[in-house]
C-alpha cells in the first residue's frame, strides 16, 4: 500500500475496507464533497475516533497481577498477556519474573520456573502451554466418572 501512498484518490476508496461497523457508519455519514484531500480524510477520522486511542499500560500494571485462588492456569496466563501486549516497551526479563510471582505459590508452574528457569518469553510461554495442557486434561477427567453397568442387567442377553 506504501507504493500507491502518492495517489490520493485510490487512497480515499481503499480507506473504508478498513473499517469495523462503526466507523464505517462514520464514514457512510459524511457528507458529499466534505473531504478534499486524505489527508483531510485521516485528519477527520482521528479527531472523531481518538477517544478509541490505545494507550500503552505502565509497567506497574504488570506487576500488581496475580493469579486468584481456584482460578485456572489458562484464565490467568489469558489476563497476564492481555495486560503485557497493551504495554509500550519490551520487558520480557519482568515479563518472567512477574508471571512466575503471580502464580500461586503452590502452583507446580511456579515449582518448575523456580527449579529450571527460562530465559526467554518464548520459552516461558511454551512451559505454561505444557502447564495449560495437563490442567485441561485434569479438568476434563474430573467431569467424567466412570459408569459402571450393574450387574444381572446385561442388555445383550435378552
Amino acid at each position: 500500500m506504501a507504493i500507491y501512498s502518492q495517489n490520493e484518490a485510490l487512497m480515499c476508496k481503499v480507506f473504508p475496507s478498513n473499517l469495523g461497523p462503526v466507523a464505517m457508519r462514520w464514514f457512510n455519514s459524511l457528507k458529499a464533497n466534505s473531504i478534499g484531500s486524505y489527508k483531510q480524510l485521516t485528519q477527520t477520522f482521528c479527531s472523531r475516533f481518538i477517544t478509541n486511542s490505545m494507550v500503552p499500560r505502565p509497567l506497574s500494571s504488570l506487576l500488581s497481577l496475580s493469579m486468584h485462588e481456584g482460578e485456572t492456569l489458562k484464565t490467568y496466563s489469558d489476563r497476564y498477556w492481555e495486560m503485557y501486549n497493551e504495554m509500550d516497551e519490551n520487558h520480557d526479563d519482568v515479563a518472567i519474573n512477574t508471571f512466575k510471582s503471580g502464580l500461586l505459590s503452590e502452583h507446580g508452574l511456579r515449582k518448575s520456573l523456580t527449579g529450571k528457569p527460562v530465559a526467554n518469553v518464548r520459552q516461558l510461554m511454551d512451559r505454561i502451554g505444557k502447564y495449560k495442557r495437563v490442567e485441561e486434561d485434569q479438568l476434563q477427567g474430573k467431569g467424567k466418572e466412570k459408569i459402571i453397568p450393574p450387574k444381572g442387567n446385561d442388555y445383550r442377553s435378552k
